[in-house]
């Protein structure tokens, strides 16, 4: 029996946008994917799917009456909510919200099911933590849990598999392949080609907020327009240059002889959870650092030091740009050498704001434009819009942007002014193979300038620009970690890194 039919159907995204669905039947038990570039529509669809949004036209018959949907959008609902409770201001110690186990129990389930899925994904030793301290990666597996304790009739994950490292993602595509071979009827969400997973029977593409192809996956696998998505994920970069620096620049470039970071026995902990625990690192100028470590290692915590929004910095061992933690240097002393992006930060930008000030907010390292930009800023912006394809959208409201879209500014943002120091967390997540590509090429040109040094962090390899020179390894260690640092074996020597530069910049 068809669980869902559509044909001929238009669903309202926004006063402005629409999804166009021509025709889709979704029988139960079957297992769909849908692929599609950034903007395409692909959680319109999810939402469409789920029940939330308005049909304006057409036919949608769905016959599930137990629905369960995950997706970055939910987190980020979740994660505001958890802020806008917060109450540690008005107590004498920190409120942590909701713990894990709350979340997951919230909308019922059997706590003994609970525990067996928190086992089966790693983390029964989060469950009394409060959600707002887990990873990006902990929140999935949290919020993939709690949509299973309802026994969905259809299950819909957009974006499963972002944010996870290798083992839970392993971890997960075994279990969704359990789950359909039960016979779950399930709709996976991705942006990778690569992780359609084999057990999925039916694909879909979608392009400009229509669902332009849909059925048996050998037959779609075929298309053109599938071919056309791979080679775009696949071809070569032409030879293409970066907007300039503002004229500010220069007052924020930093020495060639001070280490840029330097952290002696670094010890965070949260109540009676410690985070890091011994670490001892330092980026000389030149390098590049890729960060590796399973979820919940301390990555982003480790990040955050060096950005100066950690409490914890101040007590403990930490000189930045050649100035000691605590010494009398302000936030903005330090911000203003670097460009930075992570999940938590586009869960953070919560301005009312148009694609233009988010990446004019990059000039001014604030969340949301406070002071006149000058008319070199401004038409610096216009080319990084263009850049990104988006300057048809320059005053479009940033949160009515898809999830990915979302993601591309704020990585413009991050190198709008070419920061000494580029801090990148997970900054392909979100991202289609197209984008990817082309935000690997922008490191690649922005560091190949010679200015700009690079912490990236990303659970998987083949992400890794081929700029990096050094690898900051978090490795289980018992309850804890401790921390390799290496040189990559590929490290440019300077004829190599001259050559590189070259070909990088044409």
């Amino acid at each position: 029996m068809t669980a869902i039919c559509i044909s001929n159907a238009h669903f309202a995204i926004s006063e402005q946008h629409s999804l166009r669905i021509k025709q889709l039947e979704l029988h139960a038990g079957q297992c769909w994917s849908f692929v599609g570039a950034n903007g395409s529509g692909k959680t319109a669809l999810a939402r469409a799917l789920a029940g939330e949004l308005k049909l304006l036209q057409g036919a949608s018959e769905n016959g599930f009456t137990r629905t369960e949907w995950v997706s970055f959008e939910q987190l980020q609902q979740l994660a505001d909510r958890e802020r806008e409770e917060d109450e540690s201001d008005l107590l004498d110690y920190e409120d942590q919200g909701h713990t894990a186990r709350q979340i997951m129990l919230e909308q019922g389930g059997d706590p003994a099911e609970l525990a067996a899925l928190a086992e089966r994904f790693g983390i029964t030793t989060l469950l009394d933590r409060g959600f707002r301290y887990l990873s990006t990666g902990e929140t999935r597996k949290v919020l993939l849990c709690r949509a299973l304790l309802q026994h969905p009739e259809l299950l819909i994950l957009d974006e499963p598999f972002d944010g996870l490292d290798v083992g839970a993602h392993a971890g997960l595509m075994s279990l969704l392949q359990e789950l359909v071979t039960a016979g779950q009827t399930l709709v996976l969400i991705v942006n990778r080609l690569e992780e359609l997973p084999e057990f999925s029977d039916r694909l879909g593409l979608l392009a400009e907020c229509e669902l332009s192809l849909a059925g048996p996956r050998a037959e779609i696998a075929a298309s053109a327009e599938l071919l056309q998505l791979s080679h775009l994920a696949a071809m070569e970069a032409a030879t293409q240059a970066l907007p300039p620096a503002d004229p500010d620049a220069e007052r924020r470039a930093l020495d060639v002889d001070t280490p840029r970071i330097v952290m002696r026995d670094i010890q965070v902990s949260y109540g009676d959870k410690r985070i890091l625990t011994g670490l001892n690192w330092q980026v000389d100028p030149g390098q590049h650092w890729q960060i590796i470590g399973p979820n919940g290692a301390g990555k982003s915590t480790l990040l955050s030091l060096v950005t100066g929004d950690h409490p914890q910095g101040y007590s403990n061992d930490l000189t930045l740009f050649g100035h000691k933690r605590g010494s009398g240097e302000s936030i903005w002393d330090i911000k203003q050498h670097i460009g930075y992006v992570s999940t938590s930060m586009q869960q953070d930008y919560r301005v009312t704001a148009t694609p233009k000030a988010v990446i004019l907010s990059g000039f001014f390292d604030s969340i949301g434009v406070y002071q006149q930009p000058g008319s070199t800023q401004l038409a610096l912006v216009e080319q990084w819009l263009t850049l990104l394809g988006m300057a048809h959208l320059a005053n479009e409201p940033f949160r009515h942007l898809s999830y990915g879209q979302q993601r591309l500014l704020l990585i413009a943002r991050a190198m709008v002014k070419h920061p000494p120091i580029l801090i990148l967390d997970e900054p392909l997540q979100g991202l289609d193979s197209f984008n990817r590509h082309w935000v690997k090429r922008w490191i690649d040109l922005l560091v190949a300038e010679g200015s700009t040094q690079l912490l990236f962090v990303s659970h998987h390899e083949q992400d890794a620009p081929g700029c990096i020179s050094h690898r900051l390894t978090f490795v289980p260690d018992g309850d804890q970690y401790r921390y390799d640092c290496t040189a990559v074996s590929h490290q440019l020597s300077v004829k190599d890194k001259n050559s590189f530069q070259h070909q990088a910049l044409g």
